[in-house]
C-alpha cells in the first residue's frame, strides 16, 4: 500500500502535478539506479520491471555511466528522476542495483537522504 501512494505521489510529480515537493522520509521509494541512456529507451513499458534484465543490468549501467550516460532513478512504475549533485556520489556505489531511496522529490529530481541495496529479481 505504503509503495503504491509513493508511485502515485512520483507519478503526479514526475508528469508535472500540482505537488511541487515530497518527502519520502516515511515512505521509501523503490526503485532502481539506471543511466539515463537505459532508462529512456526503455521509457514506452508501464513498469521499469519490463526492460531491466537483471543478469546483464548492473554491467549496463556501469558501463553506460562510465561511457558518460548520467545515473538516474528509475521507479518501478518507470518513472525517470535526475539525482541531485549531493546524490550521485550516494548512488554511485549502486549503479544497477535495484534500492529502497528516502529522500525528497521536488520536479524531476530525487535528492537522496539514505540509499540501501534491496534484492534485484
Amino acid at each position: 500500500m505504503k509503495r503504491a501512494a509513493a508511485a502515485l505521489v512520483v507519478g503526479a510529480i514526475v508528469l508535472g502535478g500540482a505537488v511541487s515537493s515530497v518527502t519520502a522520509a516515511d515512505r521509501p521509494l523503490v526503485g532502481y539506479i539506471s543511466d539515463e541512456k537505459c532508462a529512456r529507451s526503455g521509457a514506452q513499458a508501464k513498469t521499469a520491471a519490463e526492460w531491466i534484465k537483471p543478469e546483464a543490468f548492473e554491467s549496463c549501467v556501469k558501463d553506460c555511466v562510465k561511457n558518460g550516460s548520467e545515473a538516474v532513478f528509475v521507479t518501478e512504475d518507470n518513472k525517470i528522476l535526475k539525482l541531485s549533485a549531493d546524490s550521485k556520489g550516494k548512488a554511485a556505489p549502486l549503479l544497477g542495483h535495484k534500492v529502497s531511496v528516502v529522500g525528497k522529490v521536488q520536479g524531476t529530481t530525487l535528492s537522496v537522504e539514505t540509499i540501501k541495496p534491496l534484492e534485484l529479481k
